[in-house]
């Protein structure tokens, strides 16, 4: 937990899903650092889980990620690539996710603006290793 201006407490990450266009959708809003890597990996966990390897994390809320965060999505983007399904990663902002540059992981993860840009992405053929 994080206290918040006003002195209220308010929760390091939140984090919540929806399938859309038939992919599931986690939106990720808050910090990914060590504090709180347990919680995102247990919630990746249990959506695969439940839903399947076809995976899109919308980090457009995503205030800071560490390597560790990084390295917990490279691992569900392994485990969607492993199983020929659909990954991708929408709204990143390079200010709030600089590790994705640093590592030079950007320019191998695949990354969109918006669900629709990764869905259109997702229908055509031959794509490079880059998607799922």
């Amino acid at each position: 937990m994080t206290v918040s201006e006003n002195g209220e407490r308010s929760a390091a990450l939140t984090l919540t899903s929806e399938r859309v266009g038939g992919i599931n959708v986690v939106r990720v809003i808050g910090l990914l650092d060590a504090t709180t890597r347990d919680q995102f990996a247990d919630y990746l966990a249990a959506e695969t889980g439940e839903h399947g390897p076809d995976m899109a994390l919308d980090l457009g809320g995503v205030t800071f990620m560490d390597s560790r965060a990084l390295g917990l999505i490279v691992h569900h983007w392994q485990l969607s690539t492993t199983a020929k399904a659909k990954f991708a990663l929408i709204g990143v902002e390079y200010a709030k996710t600089k590790v994705m540059w640093i590592t030079g992981l950007a320019q191998r993860l695949p990354l969109y603006d918006t669900i629709d840009d990764a869905l259109a992405a997702f229908d055509q053929p031959d794509q490079p290793d880059r998607l799922g």
